[in-house]
């Protein structure tokens, strides 16, 4: 699935895009743990491409990421476009869907049951934005190191790499109860590498609330509608 990432990287203009994002990384006198890309897929040309890719995106969006993360970090070695890079963990890809199939499975719908939303992969949601919150910093990824000073990992690698995941919470990025699996000391994270990125919090509500406020009737004697919450990262 590699050689069919590259392949569509190639022939959809992403490869071009990647490579200029890199040049922007490359020029930076800024110190990054993580490295974050941004890849638009268009799930209807990559299935004709490739079946097995393209359902594995539309399902598996998290792990799908982890193959064009190796991807790029091959590619960024093999063709000297970051010099500061090291790990292959360094490399954060956002897989960034065009559309997603027209189909009822794709739509997440908060009214009807059962909310049998358990697994991580894409949904389309339309409703109403009646709130909106104010940007605010949240921390993309970050190094740790280790605080014993004779452990090899207490200085100069990027053994500990904490990137921020879809649907995690702060903490999990972020914390100070990491332990070095060498030697079991406390990890202090290096906050020189610290990265950023900007969030904000919108409270959403269906779209069907319109047909409550215009009067509008129907067979059900009863009917709550309650908004939802969404964070854009």
């Amino acid at each position: 699935m590699r050689e069919i990432a590259l392949v569509y990287l190639d022939r959809s203009g992403g490869l071009q895009k990647f490579v200029h994002d890199c040049k922007k990384y490359n020029d930076s006198k800024q110190s990054y743990a993580v490295y974050r890309f941004i890849i638009s897929i268009n799930p209807s040309d990559i299935v004709e491409l490739d079946a097995t890719l393209g359902n594995y995106i539309l399902h598996n969006p998290i792990q799908a990421a982890e193959i064009f993360q190796s991807v790029c970090f091959i590619a960024i070695k093999t063709l000297s476009l970051i010099e500061q890079l090291q790990t292959e963990a360094q490399v954060s890809i956002l897989l960034k869907p065009t559309h997603l199939p027209p189909l009822p499975s794709y739509v997440l719908s908060l009214s009807a049951f059962p909310f049998n939303y358990t697994s991580q992969r894409f949904y389309m949601s339309k409703g109403i934005a009646i709130a909106m919150g104010t940007v605010t910093k949240y921390t993309q990824g970050a190094r740790f190191l280790c605080t014993e000073e004779t452990c090899p990992f207490s200085e100069g690698r990027f053994r500990y790499i904490r990137v921020h995941l879809p649907g995690a919470t702060e903490s999990a990025t972020v914390r100070n109860d990491f332990v070095c699996s060498l030697c079991s000391s406390p990890l202090q994270e290096d906050m020189k590498f610290r990265v950023l990125g900007d969030k904000q919090i919108v409270e959403m509500i269906d779209a069907k609330v319109l047909n409550a406020l215009k009067g509008y009737s129907n067979d059900k004697s009863h009917f709550r509608i309650q908004t939802f919450t969404i964070f854009l990262r």
